[in-house]
């Protein structure tokens, strides 16, 4: 990882994401995660202070260690114990079944393959266990795909691999049994890359 993915971007990242008109679909994506609860792409640690008051112990996983870094804050001001661990979410170390819940908060856009990602997220899922996430991807109107399109080379230089043009509803439903998901345009975000997919997916029982 270069100096820029883990020096630069993680404090411009952490600015972009505190975004306050995100907040509401924080608290939407994490208002029912419950149970053992593991958290992909944990970035800056933003979610911390929008998991339910009930939990107390939390697992993360981030590749980026300048985020990390940065997330410690967040941590120490947390009543959550959290379990920070710095690798890949393609290539997960924990055994199958471990969670009740898994978190994704616009983090499917950047990992380089989102289809070994999902399968190892529903391999730890314990059966009927949930998928919660919040991402952001490849609007329905073409003449907003045309510029997500042309924009997402640049964009995976610039923001450590995201891409603007990812279906996510189509590359969730690969993997799961049942999916709800809602979608729509960010306010004041340019629709280029604010089309928002929301929603929670279940494996099996």
């Amino acid at each position: 990882m270069g100096f820029y993915a883990e020096k630069i971007l993680p404090p411009l990242l952490d600015r972009v994401m505190a975004n306050p008109d995100f907040v509401p679909y924080r608290q939407a994506t994490l208002a029912n995660v419950t149970g053992e609860v593991l958290e992909i792409g944990f970035g800056t640690g933003l979610n911390l202070s929008y998991y339910p008051p009930a939990l107390q112990h939390l697992v993360t996983v981030d590749a980026n260690p300048g985020v990390s870094a940065i997330a410690q804050t967040r941590i120490a001001q947390s009543p959550i114990t959290v379990d920070l661990r710095v690798l890949n979410g393609e290539c997960l170390p924990m055994p199958d079944a471990t969670f009740d819940s898994v978190v994704s908060t616009w983090t499917l856009c950047s990992i380089r393959n989102v289809d070994q990602a999902l399968r190892e997220i529903y391999r730890v899922l314990k059966p009927g266990g949930h998928f919660f996430f919040v991402e952001h991807g490849l609007s329905e109107e073409r003449s907003v795909q045309v510029w997500q399109n042309r924009l997402t080379p640049i964009q995976k230089i610039i923001a450590d691999g995201c891409h603007l043009n990812r279906n996510i509803r189509a590359i969730v439903a690969q993997h799961f049994d049942r999916l709800t998901i809602t979608t729509e345009y960010a306010p004041k975000t340019p629709k280029f890359a604010g089309y928002f997919y929301q929603g929670v997916a279940t494996k099996k029982l």
